[in-house]
């Protein structure tokens, strides 16, 4: 694939190695909220999302107006409500059980999947226009969107997750879509044909796409600073997606997840160790914002 055009539209080279490490679930809890709060007022740049229909999108919103030269904070597009049993939420937008976007608990459902193969499309694009539009009415400057467990990333899905986002110029998460990296994804055959030929439509139309996806996902109880620089020294030149979930740990944290909080108060505390800074110095690799990349696809579009 050819070098992405995003680089030098940044100032930089064709082998240059970017990455955008983007905190998402902003808002899920408290504890979400809490983590993004310090990670702002530390050199290292980064760039969030948040869950609009969970109880602390109030607070999310209160701190981006409140610190807008801080803040970074697009939608995290949520379809799904993954915490079976212990912390569950629903649309943003009326709806009805013909609907297909909720459980027989009127939750959203608990599975990609499950999403997928009962949300109607029509629903769908109006629960992710209420979405983004909660966020603005609270007053976020919203500088991108993207999705929560990759739900949006369905052929009857995608449209409306684009279109949304066009209509009110704010880039969508999107990816180089190579026949590899669909494949390493699960996707093959017509569905990844249809999506690959659709992104290279919308770059061409100055849309900023990302050439890789990567994630903070801890092996191991510990080291979990060499872990991520792991990740980041094996990158290769182009536009990364660094994704990850920090989180403060707290009684909140702990009763929402009890088997997996330990990943996300790691992550917080890798985001702000002085060394994960000096390490990205010492590689040579930059970091950006969406806040960035909006403004490249405003320029153009």
């Amino acid at each position: 694939m050819e070098p992405n055009p995003l680089l030098k539209a940044l100032g930089l080279s064709d082998s240059d190695r970017v990455v955008l490490i983007h905190t998402d679930d902003i808002g899920m809890c408290h504890a979400s909220l809490a983590a993004y709060m310090d990670l702002t007022q530390t050199e290292l740049t980064f760039s969030g999302s948040t869950m609009v229909p969970c109880p602390w999108l109030p607070a999310t919103a209160r701190f981006c107006v409140e610190h807008p030269g801080r803040v970074d904070m697009g939608v995290h597009i949520t379809l799904t409500s993954e915490w079976r049993g212990t912390y569950r939420w629903g649309p943003a937008a009326p709806w009805t059980s013909d609907d297909g976007l909720v459980d027989e608990s009127g939750y959203l459902h608990g599975a990609t999947a499950e999403a997928q193969a009962r949300a109607r499309p029509e629903a769908v694009r109006r629960e992710i226009a209420a979405q983004v539009q909660r966020a603005l009415d609270a007053g976020i400057d919203v500088t991108h969107i993207d999705t929560h467990m990759g739900t949006v990333f369905w052929p009857a899905f995608l449209e409306p997750y684009v279109q949304t986002a066009l209509e009110r110029g704010i880039p969508p998460f999107l990816v180089r879509a190579t026949p590899e990296l669909l494949a390493s994804r699960g996707l093959r055959g017509p569905i990844a044909e249809g999506l690959a030929a659709r992104v290279v439509d919308l770059e061409a139309r100055g849309l900023p796409l990302f050439d890789d996806v990567r994630s903070t996902q801890f092996s191991a109880a510990d080291n979990h600073l060499k872990q991520v620089t792991r990740v980041l020294s094996d990158l290769h030149p182009g536009l990364t997606y660094l994704i990850t979930h920090p989180s403060i740990d707290t009684p909140e944290l702990r009763a929402i997840m009890p088997e997996r909080w330990q990943e996300r108060a790691a992550d917080f505390q890798v985001l702000m160790s002085v060394q994960l800074r000096s390490f990205l110095t010492d590689q040579g690799i930059h970091a950006i914002t969406w806040r960035a990349l909006r403004d490249l696809m405003r320029s153009k579009i």
